[in-house]
């Protein structure tokens, strides 16, 4: 059984053009909406900058 994780509200200040492209990737059917371009991009980058980190040092 799947458990859907709790979503939490939080502020992010990012430049327009950050804002833009968000938009366009939602506009074009990518992404279902802003949370969810950003949840995706902050989980690549944890996956990438964290998570893989620790995978290679054991």
């Amino acid at each position: 059984m799947y458990i859907r994780p709790r979503l939490r509200i939080i502020t992010v200040k990012m430049p327009d053009i950050y804002l833009e492209g968000i938009d366009e990737l939602v506009k074009i059917g990518k992404y279902r909406n802003r949370s969810e371009v950003i949840r995706i991009a902050v989980r690549e980058l944890l996956r990438k900058e964290l998570w893989m980190k620790e995978v290679e040092a054991i």
